[in-house]
């Protein structure tokens, strides 16, 4: 199989034997080629929208002639926007941030990640979404197991947007609640970028087995961090927290990842709704249904924190089983009921930790530096919490059950991420990946 990005390369990923549940999972994907692009590159500064979206200069100009989303040519042709980031030699450009080729990813900034198709032996399929697909994969010079996710480039301006927004997050965000990112390439019509596998999957795969306080806060906490990290350092507020976009190791460490909807702080505001409809904040639905998007704040983000603890304390999607299948019941329940809560056993501490996420009012909501400061994570500061033996019992829990549905038994939980359930959890592997697909 060739490597090199010449033009008769297919992706290295064989297609799984039994297809993705999940209606993302079942969506076509495109046949386009580079080689079918003709002509040379031109790429125009960006503004206006892309420095919203944090990306700077770091996305071509297509503001002329472009639909809602899809990437239309002066001349009525899609193929002559790639013209604009795919030059002759097969890299793809992203002026101002970055340029993916077959052997790595160098950033403006002076950061290159030297890696290649080459290197990798490939192993079990991960996960797979509306973005692309996920696989574990062994770097043979290093000898250490990778996720590696391989999105097919399209001519879709949020796909670009995405591509670029979460290398640009990855390969800043160092922190110890954050997945490692270990570089990225490009080769003729897909982009592959590889991150550290954490072996034990999502949170939302684990959630069911019950999750005793001690855990619940110490998951808590680096959720906190991490998102207090992307806000005070970067700039960036996540918009689309959730337990699927939450991972963990087998050795109880727990990250964040999936920034591809991330978008810049601009005076503590996102100028889009983007993100997962299940864990929207209340002043997210209302904005958008009154066609007003500059509704996101540091806030939001704060609300579906706390619907994550809370669905991962009760094991399921915290509102009601018949908002599942309709969408204006779930989103009218958000609005106008009842904030979830913690079941009752946990303590008064861990319960108004939730309350404080769960304000109705954006601005009566917990800054992170106040969820850091409560009595609920003061007091894992100095606790020392199983985090390996709580792991350990939940993955055998998941297997347990997959191994039950796969013979007529039990159905596994539908509940787990609520109406939005992804499909990105192998039906036999034990861990999703480092960064699950965008749902």
């Amino acid at each position: 199989m060739s490597l090199n990005g010449a033009a008769g390369h297919r992706s290295p990923f064989p297609s799984p034997a039994q297809p993705s549940p999940g209606l993302a999972g079942r969506r076509p994907r495109p046949s386009l080629r580079i080689s079918d692009i003709p002509g040379a590159p031109r790429l125009t500064p960006s503004g206006g929208g892309a420095m919203g979206a944090g990306l700077g200069a770091g996305r071509p100009d297509l503001s002329n002639g472009i639909g809602k989303n899809k990437l239309v040519g002066e001349n009525g042709s899609p193929f002559e926007n790639f013209r604009k980031i795919v030059d002759p030699s097969g890299a793809l450009n992203f002026k101002g941030k970055a340029v993916l080729h077959a052997k790595g990813v160098d950033f403006t900034n002076g950061a290159s990640f030297n890696i290649n198709m080459s290197e990798f032996s490939l192993d079990e399929e991960l996960g797979r979404g509306n973005y692309g697909t996920v696989r574990k994969v062994w770097h043979k010079p290093t000898k250490v197991a990778m996720a590696m996710k391989e999105i097919r480039l399209e001519l879709d301006d949020s796909k670009l947007a995405g591509i670029i927004m979460e290398l640009d997050i990855l390969h800043r965000a160092c922190a110890p609640e954050i997945v490692d990112f270990y570089g990225a390439f490009f080769i003729e019509t897909c982009v592959y970028y590889c991150m550290e596998y954490m072996d034990a999957g999502s949170l939302d795969s684990l959630v069911g087995y019950g999750m005793p306080e001690d855990v619940l806060a110490r998951i808590t906490g680096a959720m906190v961090r991490g998102l207090r990290f992307l806000k005070d350092e970067l700039q960036i507020i996540h918009r689309d927290v959730k337990p699927t976009n939450v991972l963990i190791s087998k050795k109880g460490v727990v990250k964040l990842c999936d920034f591809g909807v991330s978008g810049q702080l601009e005076r503590s505001l996102a100028k889009t709704n983007i993100g997962c409809q299940s864990y929207m904040a209340p002043e997210r639905i209302k904005g958008e249904s009154q066609n007003n998007l500059g509704t996101y704040t540091v806030a939001s983000d704060v609300w579906s924190l706390g619907l994550s603890i809370v669905e991962l304390a009760m094991g399921k999607y915290p509102y009601p089983p018949e908002t599942y299948a309709n969408v204006f019941a779930q989103l009218t329940a958000i609005v106008h009921g009842p904030p979830p809560e913690l079941p009752d056993e946990y303590s008064e501490d861990a319960m108004d930790f939730t309350r404080q996420c769960l304000r109705k009012e954006p601005e009566m909501r917990y800054t992170y530096s106040q969820l850091l400061d409560h009595p609920f994570l003061v007091s894992d500061r100095e606790r020392d919490v199983d985090m390996v033996s709580w792991v350990s019992g939940a993955m055998e829990h998941r297997a347990a059950v997959r191994a039950a549905a796969a013979n007529g038994g039990a159905a596994a939980p539908a509940s787990a991420a609520g109406p939005d359930s992804s499909s990105s959890a192998p039906a036999s592997a034990p861990a999703p990946e480092s960064a699950p697909p965008p749902e």
